[in-house]
């Protein structure tokens, strides 16, 4: 079901927000960026994980680059680089280590965009994450914003 790129979903388990990551991998084009928010432990490596298998392949080893700061991955068609910013201390680090040049050659997808601190790409989707506990059937629960060349495209999920 093709859906607007814009909007909340419900994500009851981690198979659904594999799946989430899968379906935003096949809307990624070169020169965009994939923005994760949202607190420790709320599924950004996970949604990661199952954009970059999507991408490459069913058992890509995918760990999240968060001693590395950045993992790259040559998908068909389209050189993509994870990031994770959590453990940076100012916006221009995350350029230092190749931000630019990941986006003017591929793609990009960051953990903890929040370190950039205003200096966000233009093209990106931003997925905020968070945990919803009700007691018995607690779940994720992702918010989709676009922004730049995002706006108005759907995705398959």
């Amino acid at each position: 079901m093709k859906l607007s790129a814009d909007g909340d979903f419900r994500l009851p388990d981690e198979a659904a927000t594999t799946r989430l990551g899968a379906a935003v991998a096949q809307a990624l084009e070169p020169g965009e960026a994939i923005c994760l928010w949202g607190p420790l432990g709320a599924g950004k490596s996970t949604l990661a994980r199952g954009l970059i298998r999507a991408l490459t392949r069913p058992d890509e080893e995918a760990p999240s680059p968060t001693f590395t700061l950045v993992q790259f991955y040559d998908a068909p068609g389209l050189r993509l680089a994870h990031f994770d910013l959590y453990r940076l201390t100012r916006p221009d680090e995350a350029y230092e280590i190749g931000l630019d040049e990941a986006m003017a050659g591929g793609a990009a997808v960051i953990e903890w965009p929040e370190r950039l601190e205003g200096r966000l790409p233009v093209d990106r989707l931003d997925i905020e994450l968070e945990i919803v506990r009700t007691g018995a059937d607690d779940y994720r629960l992702a918010r989709l914003i676009a922004h730049g060349a995002w706006e108005g495209r759907p995705i398959e999920f």
